[in-house]
């Protein structure tokens, strides 16, 4: 009984390899070949076998088959398009750095290709993407460690420096930067927004954010008076230039916020020297405190300390 299962499964097992052979001999060729390997014998026919998956959404067998093409025809029109397909279906899976990357390499590979419009405004739009937080880690593929917008919206700007999209992309990578603390990154941003695209929707927007970039680094644990004064001027430069904009409301708020920023600094400064029984250079303070910032908290302070230092000269 052992003998004949055994017989069976032999026989079984002869029948599965002669249906399915994982290597077959090639006359032609004279060569052995995995038919799961081999291409179709021209690339428009393994693009179009490979496009017959994409269009019915077996995004893995499409794949398999457009990458098969890149190996076989590296330099085919049909390899470019299916470069720009395998981005196409990591951006429907969710897979969006990949897709970056996959858009990146029609760029960098095939510049002829008719897709590198879309192929910057797909990069784009993944920029926004991870600028609002999308959060999607990568399979494989070791995602930058800070957000990958900052390496896109900067691919963007060299992939195209006067296209389209490249002012929204220089400006919105400074916003990301900014978004991270990156101050004086964010800042040379927004600087190259004027520079480079001056008459461009997002140029005005861009001196804001180095008016806020400015006011940020005076804020920092090592105080900036120079920073806290630069801020300022920035922002009443913004508001002189754009009375009417939406921002100058806010740059105006930062205005008020700066002066109280300075008017403290000085109080600081006048208390040192008070600590240190230099009366006179504290009053100098002081008094410029009440001169120039009467509308500030600090102003009252000062105008009492300047009262007892008039009294105990008496």
């Amino acid at each position: 009984m052992k003998r004949i299962i055994l017989f069976l499964i032999i026989v079984f097992s002869l029948s599965i390899s002669q249906a399915y052979p994982y290597w077959i001999w090639t006359p032609k060729t004279g060569k052995w070949i995995n038919p799961k390997t081999q291409a179709k014998t021209t690339p428009k026919e393994q693009f179009d076998f490979a496009k017959s998956f994409y269009d019915i959404k077996k995004y893995e067998e499409a794949k398999r088959e457009f990458k098969k093409l890149l190996k076989h025809f590296p330099k085919s029109f049909e390899a470019a398009e299916s470069q720009y397909h395998l981005g196409l279906i990591e951006d429907a899976q969710g897979n969006l750095y990949e897709a970056y990357q996959a858009y990146q390499k029609v760029i960098d590979k095939y510049l002829f290709s008719e897709r590198i419009p879309q192929v910057i405004e797909r990069e784009y739009k993944i920029g926004e993407e991870f600028m609002a937080g999308h959060k999607r880690k990568a399979w494989g593929v070791a995602l930058p460690v800070e957000n990958p917008a900052i390496e896109i919206f900067t691919k963007v700007v060299e992939n195209s420096t006067y296209g389209p999209k490249a002012p929204a992309a220089q400006y919105k990578l400074g916003l990301v930067l900014k978004g991270l603390l990156r101050y004086y990154e964010a800042e040379e941003a927004f600087n190259k927004v004027l520079s480079n695209y001056p008459d461009s929707e997002w140029a005005a927007a861009a001196k804001f954010q180095i008016a806020s970039c400015r006011a940020a680094v005076s804020r920092g644990p090592d105080y900036d008076q120079w920073a806290t004064k630069e801020a300022k001027e920035k922002f009443e430069e913004f508001v002189e230039e754009h009375p009417d904009a939406v921002l100058s409301r806010d740059a105006e708020k930062n205005i008020e916020t700066l002066r109280e920023q300075e008017a403290e600094s000085n109080y600081n400064a006048a208390r040192f020297y008070e600590k240190q029984k230099a009366y006179d250079a504290a009053k100098i303070y002081y008094t410029e405190i009440v001169d120039n910032y009467p509308n500030s908290p600090w102003a009252v302070k000062a105008l009492e300390k300047l009262e007892i230092m008039e009294k105990r000269k008496k």
